[in-house]
């Protein structure tokens, strides 16, 4: 194996950094292309698979792109960019370019298999491969949950937890209206917040609607402690923001969730994820636009923390949807499938 660093300009204006850093990227691979005598090229998300398109055009060489998602449309709905923005623009273009030219491609989602397969492309080039978690590294560890629990002084509470970013493709303002009914409709209700945004600004948001400080932990930890924190809690949030593209999602926070054997109050039509929840259970699916359904969903997760064997079961969903044996399988298939040319 050989490291083959891209360095990124650096100009003072970022979008310039971001055209500077594709077309150096381009002008590299084409390069590395050439002299490491390249047989297959593997892109990691649509973004790269934009890069290794251009870069392989007029080329034989196949090449594969994994995280393959609807970038653009992720970031149209999220607010981050705007229909008529170059980057939207470019990116539509370059996923088509890649739906057209790649040998495969490895979607997170099997509902985006199939909006692929509905635009018309052949099955053969398509294998669901969905972000993938550890299960062992994230299971439930009732001495963890001790300590934190009683760290905190919050040995018999009911502890919801939440583990990323507000804004982007998750819900800002409307995380911290949930959180506030979660205070109203469960009694003994605590708050883990673990977030790498500022603390000054969550405080903030805390404060505006009127919740108490006193009853929220918030903490920005590295990787390896989340696991200690999500064994100390009952429940987990994943507040994604509604639209279309939401159902091509694969959050990687489900499936740690879901590995520690925590129900996911979840935002309905995220991913493969809401689908399994109605089917198999697993938490709890709210709709902000239909009234009550953000209570109804918290009395689902009561009733779910109510069963005693659901700290055990839960972790069989990750297990069976979320397992790395899921991406070894999509290579191991495209693979084949160049020995065979």
């Amino acid at each position: 194996m050989k490291w083959l660093p891209l360095l990124s300009p650096n100009y003072n204006i970022r979008l310039l950094n971001q055209i500077g850093e594709f077309r150096k990227g381009v002008k590299f691979l084409r390069t590395v292309l050439k002299h490491e005598k390249i047989d297959l090229l593997i892109a990691h998300g649509a973004p790269a698979g934009a890069m290794a398109s251009k870069a392989l055009k007029g080329s034989n060489i196949p090449y594969l792109v994994t995280l393959f998602e609807p970038h653009a449309d992720y970031m149209l709905e999220s607010g981050v960019w705007c229909k008529l923005g170059l980057k939207y623009i470019m990116q539509r273009q370059w996923e088509k370019l890649q739906k057209d030219n790649a040998a495969g491609l490895m979607p997170v989602t099997e509902g985006y298999k199939q909006r692929l397969l509905s635009e018309g492309l052949n099955v053969n080039k398509i294998a669901v491969a969905p972000c993938s978690v550890e299960v062992t590294s994230f299971r439930f560890d009732l001495e963890l949950r001790t300590d934190v629990r009683r760290a905190l002084g919050w040995e018999f509470m009911t502890i919801g937890i939440y583990v990323g970013k507000y804004g982007g493709l998750y819900y800002s303002d409307e995380a911290f209206q949930i959180y506030r009914q979660c205070f109203e409709h469960i009694a003994d209700f605590r708050l883990i917040i673990l977030s790498p945004q500022p603390k000054e600004e969550i405080l903030r948001q805390l404060q505006y609607y009127s919740i108490d400080l006193s009853k929220v932990y918030i903490s920005a930890v590295g990787h390896t402690e989340v696991p200690a924190y999500l064994s100390a809690a009952d429940f987990a949030f994943a507040t994604y923001k509604q639209g279309p593209s939401k159902r091509y999602l694969s959050p990687v926070k489900i499936g740690e969730y879901w590995a520690n054997g925590l129900p996911v109050l979840l935002t309905e039509s995220v991913g493969d994820e809401s689908d399994i929840i109605k089917k198999e259970g697993g938490g709890a699916l709210f709709n902000l636009k239909q009234k009550g359904s953000v209570a109804q969903a918290i009395q689902q997760i009561q009733a779910i923390l109510k069963d005693p064997i659901h700290r055990q079961e839960i972790p069989k969903l990750a297990a069976k949807y979320r397992s790395p044996e899921k991406i070894r399988e999509a290579y191991e298939y495209f693979f084949n499938q160049q020995k065979a040319t």
